[in-house]
């Protein structure tokens, strides 16, 4: 049996889509889990209404679940947006999301938001981009300093012209952060996505061990349940066990978690009954 002490959550974003999105906390608690994460629930709006952002968060502590990551607004993840911070045109809508995004998760217990890196534009110098990328997550590391929450930095694969593909890029932001004194910055490590772009998934976990700060899982091709290559890799075993890791580990499949038996150490929690009077107030963890 796989030995680890990593907290699991679910992706609210990715699992669970067979029922409205405001649903998803309930759902994830009835299937075992204790803590979500998710994408910014409004991927038009950084800046949404009052009344939206209060139903989401009773939708949360009504489910007796933490919000222990969201992400800041990055636009439409699931159509050609993956993140907004390196684009010019995009600046005001970052900045005018953060202390929403923050005041969110103050009220919930968010421990760590992703920042997608965003992608390269038409026109525009990549050293500008990177310059307003590193101008950007030093802001955002302000904000989340004020909750004691950090930032997370993210590889992503796809057809889409982003520019951070390997831990070796995410690292080489996520050190220009922690050199320029914003320590709550650190590294998504995505099985999923690091496995797709072809990067060497056990060689960047030992080697970037320090800088992981959260990790995603999913298999490899199809972005399925994890299988039993990614429970043999060194992010669940005893020696890469960090409990300064600012998260957990998140379900980001795009099915409902079932781990084969071999996987039975990484196994959520069994699956329990209802119970529609919980709630958390101020959650954390």
């Amino acid at each position: 049996m796989v030995d680890h002490d990593l907290p699991f959550l679910a992706n609210i974003s990715m699992l669970f889509t067979e029922v409205p999105f405001l649903d998803r906390p309930a759902a994830a608690r009835n299937a075992g889990f204790d803590a979500i994460e998710c994408w910014w629930p409004w991927p038009d709006r950084p800046v949404p209404s009052d009344g939206d952002v209060e139903s989401f968060v009773l939708a949360v502590q009504r489910a007796g679940v933490r919000l222990v990551g969201l992400n800041v607004f990055g636009g439409d993840l699931a159509g050609a947006d993956a993140g907004v911070l390196s684009i010019p045109s995009r600046s005001n809508e970052f900045r005018d999301n953060l202390p929403v995004a923050v005041e969110i998760g103050r009220r919930l217990g968010v421990r760590g938001f992703t920042a997608l890196y965003g992608c390269r534009v038409d026109g525009v110098d990549p050293q500008q981009q990177d310059e307003l990328a590193a101008e950007h997550i030093a802001l955002a590391a302000d904000h989340a300093a004020t909750i004691g929450a950090t930032i997370f930095v993210e590889p992503v694969s796809g057809p889409r012209p982003y520019p951070l593909r390997t831990a070796a890029d995410a690292v080489r932001v996520v050190d220009r952060a922690r050199a320029d004194d914003h320590p709550n910055v650190g590294l998504l490590c995505d099985l999923y996505h690091l496995a797709t772009n072809g990067d060497d998934v056990p060689r960047a976990i030992s080697t970037y061990a320090d800088r992981i700060a959260h990790v995603q899982l999913a298999d490899s091709p199809g972005r399925g349940e994890p299988g039993r290559a990614i429970c043999r890799s060194p992010i669940c075993s005893r020696r890469s066990r960090r409990r300064d890791t600012a998260t957990g580990s998140a379900w980001s499949t795009r099915r409902p978690p079932t781990p084969p038996p071999a996987c039975a150490g990484c196994r959520p929690p069994a699956a329990r009954p209802p119970d529609p009077a919980s709630t958390t107030e101020g959650a954390t963890t």
